[in-house]
């Protein structure tokens, strides 16, 4: 938030002294925390870093090495820079001995020509700070302002994030904990060049803490989460192409005019005279990406649907078994005042879902829910049709959950292809489904029946799990049970777990950073080839198209790396199992 040495140099009380850079030029963009009045030779010990040293030169040394002595001190305190006033000390320039030492320190030296009263320099200096502070302070309020509107009004992630690009003027990403981008803005710049080997470019990015600044990438990062339970990274590029420019004005005003150091349209700049980025992005970026990520983590919990009360009871009834949130008592109280009695009840979970997320000849923000709203309806239809008796209501953005509260184990298969013969129908006469031949545009599946509304939980996540997984299957069944899944299908369907990715990144993370810092090697081919083949190292030397030599050493790089025994079956099962969850993640 603090002027430059060269927007002080703009400022009309120093422009009256004829100022005169003669050292230094190339750092005039120092900040400048305080102006300090200084004669006397050891004023070094008495500074902190970033002040602007005013003095006649009445107190300094008489000889070189003193006056050498005295810019090194000033240097190495950090001062943002020293300005000489000619007319007492020296009349005709700065002796020669100091404007060499500044150049070779890299220390703004300037004099001023014309007798000038420091109090006024230091009055309008002092005064810009105390401005800055207090724009600070207003855009600071402006962040949590917006972002609080935009937790009220429920606003999806992209929103958040194209404000979040707004506000800072800077390139925003969202990935998830396998480095996966989730949304983006690349505020005016390409999004091809900054979304291009993201998943290694990103690996890269470690920065110390929740919220911290990565010098090395220029990123300022912050975690993702709510409720203890992390699930992305918020990623802000400082400074962004053009962002220090945009950051002092585009105009012609003069350096240091209020106008130059505040322009910058419906942008927060990052501060007036901000430091340059090796310190770091200003602290109300810092502010921002945090404002940003609060919001995106509690946008995730809230779900704003405008179902009918008795539709909404449903669905609180089935969350409520889905994530604990209300007693089992509770439910099957006031499930049973809904005319569904799941007491000494048959329980089975059911989920219905469109194959395919983005419905074809359909567009715009509404298509989505109203696609929604139609299947939760043509699964309601469906139940009473087949003279079935469940708790029923979409559970997310795109699937309808139902539990089926049958009288014995044995109406289950009956219960349930009738159940599916129902609603085929339904969209059938609807006009809903496809093509002759092709696999049917809603895919229905089956949990495991249980005996108790305490378990009936793990019957609905066992379906929600199945339904995912059967999108990738082909095949046009009536009814998705467990056996139709193979390992790859489960971990695709849990492809955004946290837990899942954790996991992922606990087996491979070494092996996938090693990978993004000598990209020519990818040695997870090797290992994709070596467990591919049943751990045949012969065979697996072949699959990677090298030498056995070649290969065995890589193995054994691969084995320090990630410090495990490749000989050991468990070690090799878990690392498998890591790739085609990888696999999984990877793929939309």
């Amino acid at each position: 938030m603090f002027p430059t040495v060269r927007e002080v140099l703009g400022l009309d009380p120093v422009r009256h002294g004829a100022p005169r850079v003669v050292a230094g030029e190339a750092a005039l963009d120092r900040p400048v925390r305080w102006v300090h009045v200084a004669e006397v030779p050891d004023i070094a010990t008495l500074l902190g870093g970033g002040e602007l040293v005013l003095t006649t030169g009445i107190g300094l040394p008489a000889d070189d090495a003193g006056l050498r002595a005295f810019i090194g001190d000033l240097a190495d305190v950090g001062v943002s820079g020293l300005v000489v006033e000619l007319g007492r000390r020296y009349v005709s320039g700065v002796p020669r001995v100091m404007v060499a030492t500044a150049e070779r320190r890299g220390l703004p030296l300037v004099e001023l020509r014309r007798a000038t009263p420091f109090v006024r320099i230091t009055e309008a200096v002092h005064a810009l700070i105390i401005d800055a502070q207090l724009t600070e302070l207003r855009a600071t309020e402006e962040i949590h302002q917006r972002f609080t509107d935009l937790s009220v009004e429920g606003a999806d992630a992209a929103e958040v994030i194209r404000q979040a690009a707004e506000l800072s003027g800077c390139p925003v990403v969202l990935e998830n904990l396998s480095r996966q981008v989730l949304g983006y803005d690349p505020a005016g710049e390409s999004a091809e060049l900054l979304l291009d080997g993201w998943e290694q470019h990103s690996r890269r990015i470690r920065p110390a803490g929740r919220t911290a600044y990565d010098a090395d990438s220029g990123w300022l990062v912050t975690v993702v989460g709510a409720r203890g339970q992390d699930w992305g990274r918020l990623l802000l590029r400082w400074p962004a192409d053009g962002a220090v420019s945009a950051l002092r004005g585009a105009d012609p005003a003069p350096v240091g005019s209020a106008s130059s150091a505040r322009r910058g349209g419906d942008r927060l700049p990052a501060g007036v005279g901000a430091p340059p980025p090796e310190n770091g992005p200003p602290t109300r970026l810092t502010i921002l990406v945090e404002r940003a990520a609060s919001t995106l983590a509690l946008g995730r919990l809230i779900r704003r649907d405008a179902e009918g009360l008795e539709r909404q009871i449903h669905r609180t009834l089935l969350t409520a078994l889905l994530d604990h949130s209300r007693p089992v008592d509770e439910v099957a109280l006031r499930a049973k005042a809904l005319g569904v009695v799941v007491d000494r009840r048959h329980l089975v979970g059911v989920m219905v879902r469109h194959r395919a997320d983005d419905p074809a000849g359909e567009a715009g923000p509404e298509a989505g829910p109203a696609r929604l709203r139609d299947l939760s309806e043509a699964v309601g239809q469906a139940l009473r049709e087949a003279k079935l008796t469940a708790l029923t209501s979409a559970v997310d953005d795109n699937s309808v959950g139902a539990l089926l509260a049958l009288p014995d184990p044995t109406a289950e298969d009956r219960a349930l292809a009738a159940f599916a013969a129902a609603l085929r129908r339904i969209r059938l006469e609807a006009g809903a489904a496809r093509a002759v031949g092709e696999p049917s545009a809603v895919i229905v599946a089956a949990g495991s029946g249980v005996g108790n509304l305490r378990e009936a939980r793990r019957s609905l996540v066992e379906a929600r799990q199945i339904v995912e997984a059967a999108r990738r299957d082909r095949r046009d069944l009536p009814i998705f049970r467990l056996p139709h899944v193979g390992l790859a299908g489960l971990l695709h369907l849990l492809r955004d777990e946290p837990r899942l990715q954790t996991f992922v990144e606990r087996e491979l993370g070494a092996l996938l950073e090693y990978d993004a810092r000598h990209p020519r090697e990818q040695l997870l081919g090797t290992l994709r080839a070596y467990l591919e083949q049943g751990r045949n190292k012969s065979a697996g030397a072949a699959a990677a198209h090298l030498s056995r030599p070649a290969f065995y050493e890589r193995l054994a790089r691969i084995a320090r790396i990630l410090d495990v025994d490749l000989d050991s079956v468990e070690a090799c099962l878990s690392l498998h199992v890591a790739l085609l969850a990888l696999d999984a993640v990877r793929t939309p």
